[in-house]
C-alpha cells in the first residue's frame, strides 16, 4: 500500500490518543487465564490487537466487539495453535497460560518487526522454572506443565517487558505456587498488566520496580477495566509537533507514563504536561545525545522519531541504540530525503539544521514508518511511502489523527 504525504505541512491542531498497544496486547492475552466475563474498554484499533483476539478466537473464547469495547469469556479452549501462522511477536505471551488451561499448549513461532534478534529464550527459560516441559521444533513451541514447586525464584538476563509480562500471567493460575521475578521490566505497561491482574482476583505486587512477588490463585474471575493511553502514540505526536515548530494539544494521556517529555523538554522542547493532556509550542532545539535504554530511560520505540528531531536541531546530534541491533533502517530513507548522518556501530551522528525533501519511500518497520512520515510532512514536495500500512498497527486511526493537526496523506 502507498501514501502520498503531503510536504510543507503547517502542524496545529488537537488530537486525542487511543488505548496503549502495548499494554493492550498483554491484557487482551491475560484474559485467557479468566475464568468469568470480562470487558475491556479502550481496546486499540490495530491491526496487532486484532491479530491477537483472532488467536484467542482460535483457541476457543468466545469474543465480541463494539468499537473500542470488546468482551472475552473462555468456553472451550484448545491448545493446538499450531497451524495458526503468528504474525506478532506478542502471541508468545499465549504459551503459558493457554498450557495450564489446556494441560498443554503448541504454538507457532512468534512473528514481529524487522529489527534484530528478539529471542524467546527468556520467556521458556522461565516457564521451565515454573514447571514446564518446553519442546521446540523446526515451527513450533510446545509447552506441558510436568510438575507445581511451590516457592520460584526467576532472574531474567535482560529486563524484557514480554518475558515479565508472560511470567506475570502464568505465575498469577499457578495456585499455590510463590514467584518471584527479579531484573523485570519497569514499564508503566507492566503495571497496567498487575493492575488488570488483580482486578480479576490476581495477587500480584512489585510492578514498576525490578521485583514482582505473584502468590498463584486457583483461576480469576471477570473484571472490567479500562486501558491506558498509548504514550509511544503521546511521543511520536510530541516529536512531529517540535520538529515542524508546531503547536498540538495531546489528550488522553496519563502523565505518570510520559517521563520522557522532561528529556524532551530539556533540549529546547516547549511542552507543558497537565492532568490528562499534552501541550506542545513551538521549539527552539538544540542538539542532544541520547542512549536507547529500558524503562526509564529512553524508549527504544521513540529512537526513529527522535532522529527525525536531531535533522531538525541545531548541531550535531548523537543517538545511541542499545536495545535492538537492527533498529537503523530509518537512516537509509532519510538520507534519501536529504538527512546528513553518520552511521557508527550502534550508535548515529545526525547533522541538524536540515531540510528535507520529497522522496520515493519504503517503511520496514512501524517506528521507522512513523519516523519517515513525519520527515515527509515536513518536506519540500510530496513524498510516497510504500508499505505505509506498517502504521495501522500500532497507530490508531491515524491517518485521520495526522489530519486533524495539519499533516495530509492520501491512499
Amino acid at each position: 500500500m502507498i501514501a502520498k504525504v503531503i510536504g510543507n505541512s503547517k502542524i496545529y491542531g488537537e488530537i486525542e490518543v487511543g488505548g496503549a498497544k502495548n499494554a493492550a496486547l498483554p491484557i487482551v492475552a491475560a484474559t485467557l487465564a479468566t475464568s468469568r466475563k470480562v470487558i475491556l474498554e479502550r481496546v486499540p484499533n490495530l491491526s496487532d490487537v486484532k491479530e491477537m483476539i483472532s488467536m484467542l478466537e482460535k483457541a476457543g473464547m468466545n469474543i465480541s466487539l463494539n468499537g473500542n469495547s470488546a468482551s472475552f469469556f473462555v468456553k472451550n479452549l484448545d491448545g493446538n495453535l499450531s497451524e495458526v501462522s503468528s504474525k506478532i511477536r506478542a502471541s508468545i505471551l499465549l504459551l503459558g497460560p493457554l498450557a495450564l488451561k489446556t494441560g498443554h499448549a503448541f504454538l507457532s513461532y512468534p512473528g514481529g518487526c524487522a529489527i534484530g534478534k528478539r529471542p524467546v529464550d527468556l520467556h521458556l527459560n522461565g516457564l521451565r522454572k515454573l514447571g514446564f516441559k518446553i519442546s521446540m521444533g523446526d515451527k513450533v513451541i510446545e509447552a506441558t506443565p510436568i510438575h507445581h514447586p511451590k516457592d520460584v525464584q526467576i532472574y531474567l538476563d535482560f529486563p524484557s517487558v514480554g518475558a515479565t509480562e508472560h511470567l506475570m500471567i502464568t505465575a498469577s493460575i499457578m495456585n499455590e505456587t510463590t514467584t518471584v521475578l527479579s531484573n523485570c521490566a519497569r514499564e508503566p505497561e507492566v503495571i497496567e498488566l498487575q493492575d488488570f491482574l488483580n482486578s480479576a482476583g490476581a495477587k500480584v505486587i512489585g510492578a514498576g520496580t525490578t521485583k514482582i512477588k505473584i502468590v498463584g490463585v486457583p483461576r480469576l474471575s471477570g473484571s472490567h477495566f479500562k486501558i491506558m493511553g498509548d504514550r509511544i502514540e503521546v511521543g511520536t505526536y510530541v516529536i512531529a509537533a517540535m520538529a515542524g515548530e508546531g503547536e498540538v494539544t495531546i489528550k488522553g494521556v496519563k502523565p505518570s507514563t510520559v517521563n520522557f517529555l522532561n528529556f524532551l523538554c530539556k533540549l529546547g522542547g516547549d511542552v507543558k504536561v497537565g492532568e490528562h493532556f499534552v501541550i506542545v509550542k513551538p521549539s527552539r532545539l538544540s542538539a542532544f545525545n541520547i542512549s536507547t535504554a529500558p524503562y526509564p530511560g529512553f524508549p527504544t520505540d521513540l529512537q526513529p522519531q527522535a532522529t527525525v528531531l536531531a535533522c531538525k536541531a541545531n548541531g550535531i546530534s548523537k543517538i545511541t541504540e542499545n536495545i535492538f541491533e537492527n533498529r537503523f533502517g530509518h537512516v537509509r530513507e532519510l538520507e534519501k530525503m536529504g538527512a546528513k548522518i553518520e552511521r557508527l556501530e550502534n550508535s548515529i551522528k545526525v547533522k541538524g539544521s536540515r531540510q528535507f525533501k520529497a522522496a520515493r519511500l519504503l517503511g520496514k518497520d512501524l517506528r521507522e514508518t512513523a519516523a519517515i512520515t513525519i520527515a515527509a510532512a515536513l518536506a519540500d514536495g510530496v513524498s510516497e511511502i510504500e508499505n505505509f500500512e506498517i502504521m495501522f498497527r500500532g497507530y490508531e486511526n491515524v491517518i485521520e489523527k495526522l489530519d486533524r493537526i495539519g499533516i495530509k496523506i492520501v491512499m
